[in-house]
């Protein structure tokens, strides 16, 4: 069997690259999946190998088997987890984005992963604006009671306490929300680090 310091090094090596899980977390609508496909394309145009796991994407494949109560919501995560943990330990980085709407399940998550393996991102917008770029009407049937358990109206979101980074998405262009984070992540990704 190889030893996983040495598998790590070796990845490290060849991709040219320190593997990462960037999780994007915040309340729907608030911005995360513009904020990862921004990033995802600014990291493979500079070469980096990237792959984004998107909550409504895994939700129609992966995990299409769950529906939105507390028990589906961890196996959601859990599965996310695992996978993104899968995709680090061959050397990827992966950017997930995902509401995970409590500090247990962001800490479920870490704990999946490893620590210093997942770079926390609070994709941050208040709620009202959130609202505002709700194309599909979620925010207004959940207030209509058409949708139970619909984070941010009835059902919580916990602000991450300590997130690594944070974007409020509200304040700047998409643009500039990707540059902020692409500032940060590089230099924990790049291989001379």
């Amino acid at each position: 069997m190889v030893n996983p310091q040495i598998n790590q090094l070796f990845l490290k090596n060849r991709l040219e690259q320190n593997a990462k899980v960037i999780w994007l977390t915040g309340l729907p609508c608030s911005g995360k999946t513009t904020l990862g496909l921004g990033l995802k394309q600014a990291l493979l145009s500079a070469g980096f190998r990237v792959r984004m796991l998107d909550g409504d994407v895994m939700r129609r494949g992966l995990c299409s088997d769950l529906g939105f109560s507390d028990t589906d919501r961890n196996e959601n995560i859990r599965r996310v987890a695992e996978v993104s943990k899968l995709f680090l330990e061959t050397g990827i980085i992966t950017i997930n984005a995902f509401i995970t709407p409590t500090l247990e399940l962001r800490e479920r998550a870490q704990q999946i992963i490893g620590n210093g393996n997942l770079i926390q991102v609070y994709v941050n917008s208040p709620v009202e604006v959130c609202e505002l770029r709700d194309i599909k009407g979620m925010y207004a049937k959940a207030r209509r009671g058409e949708i139970t358990s619909f984070t941010g109206v009835s059902a919580p979101f916990e602000n991450p306490v300590d997130p690594d980074v944070e974007i409020n998405t509200h304040l700047n262009t998409p643009e500039h929300n990707v540059q902020q984070l692409l500032e940060y992540v590089l230099p924990l990704i790049s291989k001379n680090t």
